[in-house]
């Protein structure tokens, strides 16, 4: 159970109590009912030690926020018969050292190993590769090695909190990248906003690496930095934000597609987003054959009719929005086929999806008409 207007409690929002509880009969039980009666949600409950009188437990709670619990914790401490030891935020609490660490695929155990890995036998291979520069994805780690680059302008829905508070990101997408393809990643967070220095110190990074991962970076200097750096370097660039979430939500529609009796030329999408996700999104949708996409930031639908855009927000007006739909995202929500959300959360009511397009999807082997 959650408390009213919050997100279900789950593990990301999850604490461990430990607790010194009376050796009494029902005295656990008055512990889970708290945590329940609070709408916390039990995940784990263990012995640490035994006392004379006395059992010490740590206790595993998903919450729902950071102050929901806190207050868990509050009401426990309440309890009679009940000796609050700690509590640990479960999040911080695998954060702590940071989430990567190094390890090297050879055995260094004897004066062999060494004069093989290193010197002087790597002498060897460093004049092989000066010969010939291409062996280095064959002989280094340059071909299974990605950095994931970001000023920490754009992290997540937290916006520009910069390049030290971005940092935990960047080892999550790294750790993503090894236990999801077995590439390994490096987390490069840059104390640095200017575009030029960005582009130089990629650059200047490229010769150890087989591709860049562009992760976070706010627009519209995200388009410049990865056009600049597709350009000048031989090796991939990929920008999270705009080719990472533009292929998942073409991967979705292609999907929903074979579920209702529409086609994609025939769809009216609304993006809610103008950003480095937004424009990739409808440059993405706009291949598939959608022709009749509408873009919508803060003030509203993009049209002919608004000025003092950015060179990126222009491209959406030239390009989307045949019709010149103007007015809110509210507005303009009105008979579409497809939402895509990229922007702020709390946008659309029930009403608004009430007022899109009917749907023919397919139930079983029925065909039932719905609101989407």
């Amino acid at each position: 159970m959650s408390a009213p207007g919050s997100f279900p409690s789950n593990p990301s929002n999850s604490i461990i109590v430990r607790l010194k509880i009376a050796n009494k009969i029902g005295m656990l039980a008055k512990i889970t009912n708290i945590i329940s009666e609070m709408g916390g949600n039990l995940d784990a409950i263990d012995i640490v030690r035994p006392t004379s009188d006395a059992l010490v437990r740590d206790i595993s709670i998903f919450t729902h926020s950071e102050d929901h619990g806190l207050k868990i914790v509050e009401a426990l401490k309440q309890l009679e018969n009940v000796e609050f030891i700690r509590f640990y935020d479960r999040t911080f609490l695998v954060h702590e050292g940071g989430k990567l660490s190094v390890e090297s695929r050879l055995p260094l155990k004897s004066r062999n190993d060494l004069s093989l890995a290193y010197t002087p036998g790597v002498a060897r291979v460093c004049m092989a590769l000066h010969r010939n520069p291409e062996d280095t994805y064959r002989y280094t780690i340059k071909g299974n090695c990605v950095a994931v680059v970001t000023d920490g302008t754009a992290v997540l829905g937290l916006g520009n909190i910069g390049p030290k508070a971005a940092m935990p990101v960047m080892e999550g997408k790294a750790m993503l990248f090894k236990e999801f393809a077995g590439i390994d990643a490096w987390p490069i967070c840059l104390d640095t906003q200017d575009t030029e220095e960005i582009i130089r110190i990629v650059k200047a990074m490229a010769p150890g690496l087989g591709g860049v991962n562009l992760e976070d970076i706010a627009a519209p200097r995200c388009f410049e930095i990865e056009k600049r750096l597709k350009e000048e370097l031989d090796i991939p660039v990929f920008h999270d934000d705009q080719h990472g979430t533009a292929v998942v939500t073409t991967a979705a529609l292609i999907n929903a597609l074979k579920l209702v009796s529409k086609k994609a030329e025939s769809l009216k999408v609304v993006v809610s987003g103008a950003g480095a996700a937004g424009t990739a999104c409808t440059k993405m949708m706009m291949l598939m054959g959608i022709t009749n996409i509408v873009c919508c930031d803060s003030k509203g639908a993009l049209h002919t009719g608004r000025t003092n855009l950015n060179a990126d927000k222009q491209w959406l007006v030239d390009h989307t929005n045949p019709d010149g739909e103007a007015g809110s995202l509210k507005d303009v929500i009105r008979g579409a086929d497809v939402f895509v959300g990229v922007s702020q959360p709390n946008l659309l009511d029930e009403q608004d999806l009430q007022n899109m397009a009917t749907l023919c999807c397919w139930s079983g082997s029925k065909i039932a008409n719905s609101k989407n």
